[in-house]
């Protein structure tokens, strides 16, 4: 009896635990999509001002 607790408790904490981990790809590749962003606009921004330093 005591086993299939453990087997239960150790199911509940592995469902419990994916999402956590997909959120966690999931923000990184958000992160790196802003980061992307960022540069695009960064370079364009470069690209069409008169400044010369």
């Amino acid at each position: 009896m005591r086993t299939k607790a453990r087997v239960w408790l150790v199911l509940a904490l592995l469902v419990a635990v994916a999402p956590m981990l997909a959120a966690c790809y999931t923000t990184q590749g958000a992160g790196e999509d802003l980061s992307a962003a960022g540069k695009g606009i960064s370079g364009a921004a470069q690209k069409h001002t008169d400044y010369k330093p």
